[in-house]
């Protein structure tokens, strides 16, 4: 088992009181691809946040386990978590422009990842980024190495993250929203990068998403969370024909071009989901 999450809660102290955003959540992840969907402020990142301690000082986290691999995230130092960050959990975020040093030259970011965790000189390091920036399908991986983000597209600097996260051969891939800011185009080619180096490398795949077809498409099983609550968790080849009214919900908001409608339904909540 890659992760475990037993209870998990998170909150915020405010000034006007403490507010809750994660309520409850119960997950596990082994060597297989999950997926997680819900609303913009569900708390799918907060969760994917509080397994790599990765939250602000005023959160509040309580969770009856929260492991990685056996490890204790609640009470492990930040010593620990550096072996775990990175190293052996990698995290590729929404948007390259603000996850990437607009300063340094694309092949020095992926160097120092290699470097940070493997060690070695820079000029092994630097061959390293060469031949992962290849291993993710850039052309004229030279070329790529020596540019600055702001010289690269959108998708091509989404590959640049994955690089760096590859560095380091994790057990762990957390992609949180990885092609939201792409084309319809760019974020096929993007996923089908993630899946064949998850199989290709028997890394277990943590997926936060808004799009349900993609992650029925995707992956192994979906977790569905609405207002800090896990409401269903199901096959991801059965995602099309969940239960839940909730899941429903969000499938019969989709436009469809099919089934075309002149008018999409609103979502109709119901206090009984929090149940």
């Amino acid at each position: 088992m890659l992760f475990e999450i037993n209870n998990l809660h998170i909150g915020f102290e405010s000034r006007t009181g403490f507010a809750p955003a994660v309520k409850g959540v119960s997950m596990k992840l082994g060597t297989e691809k999950l997926g997680i969907v819900g609303e913009s402020g569900s708390g799918k990142s907060l969760t994917a946040r509080a397994l790599m301690k990765l939250l602000p000082s005023q959160a509040r986290i309580e969770a009856d386990k929260l492991e990685f691999d056996g490890i204790d995230i609640l009470s492990a130092s930040e010593k620990q978590m550096r072996t775990i960050r990175g190293k052996r959990a990698g995290f590729i975020l929404q948007d390259p422009k603000y996850s990437l040093n607009p300063v340094k030259t694309v092949g020095s970011q992926v160097a120092e990842a290699w470097r940070a965790h493997k060690g070695g000189s820079k000029r092994a390091a630097l061959e390293a980024a060469i031949n992962l920036l290849e291993m993710v399908k850039i052309r004229d991986p030279k070329k790529v190495a020596s540019s600055y983000p702001h010289e690269v597209s959108g998708g091509m600097g989404q590959r640049v993250m994955i690089a760096m996260m590859l560095a380091p051969d994790p057990e762990l891939l957390i992609a949180d929203e990885p092609t939201s800011a792409l084309d319809a185009t760019v974020q096929a080619e993007i996923l089908r990068l993630i899946e064949e180096l998850v199989s290709e490398r028997g890394m277990g795949l943590l997926l936060i998403s808004h799009d349900l077809p993609l992650v029925s498409h995707f992956c192994d099983r979906v977790a569905v969370m609405y207002a800090g609550h896990v409401v269903e968790e199901i096959k991801a080849s059965e995602l099309l024909s969940a239960q839940h009214p909730y899941t429903r919900g969000l499938l019969n908001c989709m436009p469809s071009l099919m089934h075309p409608k002149k008018r999409l339904p609103v979502l109709t909540r119901d206090p009984e989901w929090l149940k």
